[in-house]
């Protein structure tokens, strides 16, 4: 049984250097048959996996993780991290950042058999589109009025 705080240290570096090359690298720090949630896919398996991580990098320009916190019990963390990226279709130049978590559950060999994504989709992303962000921050203002 691998020490976990050895995993997670490995497990943060890995995120905070992903690349388009070392997406190859997901079945070092995800067991075979993990699982991903975030608000937007619900997948199984090494490879589908990877397929989310390659879509970011060619769906947004330079993205990139930055772990902030780490909280870590027994084979279990929470990571919250600052996702920073650009847009390659509108507002190119301005810089984007999602603030979200991340629950990971570690098997005995120290990879990731459980990934759930935590963040406010409407707040970190929609309200920063185009027609729909409008429509968002309408919507949330009459909700707090």
């Amino acid at each position: 049984m691998s020490d976990p705080k050895d995993s997670i240290s490995g497990i943060v570096e890995f995120f905070e250097t992903l690349t388009p090359q070392s997406v190859a690298r997901c079945g070092d720090f995800y067991a075979p048959h993990a699982r991903f949630k975030d608000p937007f896919k619900d997948v199984r398996g090494v490879p589908a996996i990877q397929a989310i991580y390659a879509h970011m990098f060619t769906a947004l320009e330079a993205p990139r993780f930055v772990v902030v916190e780490r909280i870590a019990s027994g084979q279990q963390c929470f990571l919250a991290w600052d996702f920073h990226f650009r847009f390659k279709n509108f507002a190119t130049g301005t810089p984007q950042t999602i603030h979200g978590g991340s629950h990971l559950q570690l098997d005995d060999t120290g990879r990731i058999t459980l990934h759930r994504d935590y963040w406010d989709a409407a707040e970190e992303l929609y309200e920063k589109l185009p027609v729909v962000g409008a429509l968002m921050r309408w919507l949330k203002n009459r909700a707090n009025a």
